[in-house]
């Protein structure tokens, strides 16, 4: 079998690819939302939660730039339009959200969306020898777990 430029089967490489791009998508709408929370929460946990929602979203806006560019590392295109994050995503769209303990809840959920996610691309990049993006995901699963584990702990 002939590899791609990176030493990947390259039917394995796209189906990677078309995973990340779900991936991708799921990212975006959970940037997202957590752009619409850090602008919109209110009550008496507003400056810690203002400050951390900053703080995830600035995480999550480079992790999608790291998806993107994996993407195309695979040889594929990263989907670029909301239409297309819209269509492929599983993560819940946060509309107006603005209660502290409903704006962790949707954090949870959409974390927990991601970790599904990202755990099916780990079990495929481990059957494709494709070490690039199982480490990402690794990493990503990684401080997911500890966010959830902490925002579950912020619930009470």
């Amino acid at each position: 079998m002939q590899l791609n430029k990176i030493g990947l089967n390259p039917e394995k490489a796209k189906d990677i690819s078309n995973q990340l791009n779900e991936l991708l998508s799921n990212f975006q709408i959970y940037y997202q939302n957590l752009r619409g929370i850090h602008w919109n929460i209110k009550g008496n946990n507003f400056f810690d939660l203002h400050v951390k929602f900053e703080e995830l979203y600035t995480d999550a806006n480079m992790k999608v730039d790291l998806i993107a560019e994996r993407i195309l590392t695979l040889s594929n295109t990263p989907l670029h339009t909301f239409q297309d994050y819209i269509s492929h995503s599983k993560v819940p769209v946060g509309k107006n959200v603005s209660n502290d303990v409903d704006a962790v809840k949707l954090i949870v959920t959409s974390l927990s969306e991601l970790l599904k996610l990202e755990r099916t691309i780990l079990a495929e990049a481990g059957d494709a020898n494709d070490e690039g993006t199982n480490s990402m995901m690794s990493d990503f699963i990684a401080e997911q777990e500890k966010t959830v584990w902490m925002m579950n702990a912020w619930l009470g």
